[in-house]
């Protein structure tokens, strides 16, 4: 029975197997990938292994149902440097990144889906442009191949409007493909939040930021792990994480309509005193009333959804629970062992 353990005390990052740390880590979240985890590991082992250094590759199940988890392990035991987490049911693919950077031990840290849209030959590019004294460097897509033109707008409309409207200067076309040297890849696992939007996190942190140009390939296989409802989903976390537009926006539309209100009302007087007529109609009456009713309805679900996000922050649960990893040992007084329940 594997021991299972919450995600690691921060700031403290867990100990792995024995050894120095790597000077590079490759962080790959999993969902599905079968059929693509081996190509994936020998496209990033012929990179890698090019490179001056040595490297290790956290790969991170989030709940596979296919045979992703067997393929994890027999890479495990082919290749030490191979190291797997594997979650205890799907926590989603920014814990997963979460997940993978707690256990990275690497001087830099690079995040890469194992989908193989983002080539692992631009690795090279950030490894060269991180020696030069980067300490944050994404991949900027400059195409998307094997996309409908539906997803390609509506994600390159989704990265300008967060531009506009966040906080902080999140870049345009950039995914979680980035690479991190340490100190950013500490300060990134020290952020502890729940709702992540970790392309918008490693923003927040600053550093010193560059960027590499590429063109994002096709699915090697399967289908898209982002549909609408996800790519909704994590838009909402998105904009709600880094910008208070939207609970603003209630007070803007409250302005609005008062002074719509005070139009009306003016208006009402002249016509009746001035000109003798009297405004009658139910239906206008109607639509005022369920357009302002409306309003407030849309307005509260704003509202709630800040509200969520304050009540799972507060409950204080961990961001994710192992089931079991391979290659890797839980530190000692890293995570919270779950206790074994009750008998009787």
């Amino acid at each position: 029975m594997p021991v299972r353990y919450a995600d690691p005390a921060m700031p403290d990052g867990p100990d792995t197997i024995a050894g120095d740390a790597p000077t590079l880590s490759v962080v790959a979240p999993v969902w599905n990938e079968a059929v693509t985890i081996p190509r994936f590991y020998d496209r990033c082992r012929q990179v890698l292994d090019a490179l001056d250094g040595t490297w290790e590759m956290v790969l991170v199940d989030d709940g596979s149902r296919d045979g992703s988890r067997e393929a994890m392990r027999r890479l495990c035991e082919a290749d030490p440097r191979v190291r797997a987490l594997i979650l205890s049911r799907n926590f989603g693919h920014q814990i997963a990144i979460t997940a993978g950077l707690d256990y990275a031990r690497g001087d830099a840290v690079v995040v890469i889906d194992s989908d193989l849209q983002d080539p692992p030959e631009v690795i090279g590019e950030m490894v060269a442009r991180w020696r030069e004294g980067y300490q944050v460097v994404f991949g900027q897509r400059v195409a998307r191949a094997g996309e409908t033109w539906f997803k390609r707008v509506t994600a390159a409309a989704f990265y300008r409007l967060i531009r506009r409207i966040a906080n902080v200067d999140i870049p345009v076309d950039t995914g979680d493909f980035r690479l991190m040297d340490r100190v950013a890849a500490d300060a990134l696992r020290s952020m502890r939040e729940h709702h992540r939007f970790v392309r918008g996190m490693a923003a927040w942190i600053g550093y010193r930021t560059t960027s590499v140009t590429y063109a994002r390939d096709a699915r090697h296989h399967g289908e898209t792990k982002y549909p609408f409802r996800k790519m909704a989903r994590l838009a909402i976390d998105g904009i709600t994480n880094f910008s208070y537009l939207p609970l603003q926006l209630a007070t803007f539309a409250g302005f609005a309509v008062a002074g719509a209100s005070l139009v009306g009302v003016l208006a009402a007087v002249v016509v009746r005193v001035f000109l003798g007529h009297e405004l009658t109609g139910q239906a206008t009456t109607l639509v005022s009333v369920l357009f302002l009713g409306g309003i407030q309805l849309i307005f509260l679900g704003i509202i709630g959804e800040y509200l969520g996000r304050i009540y799972d922050e507060v409950k204080g649960r961990p961001l994710y629970l192992l089931d079991t990893s391979m290659n890797v040992v839980a530190p000692i007084g890293a995570g919270r062992r779950i206790p074994p329940a009750p008998r009787g």
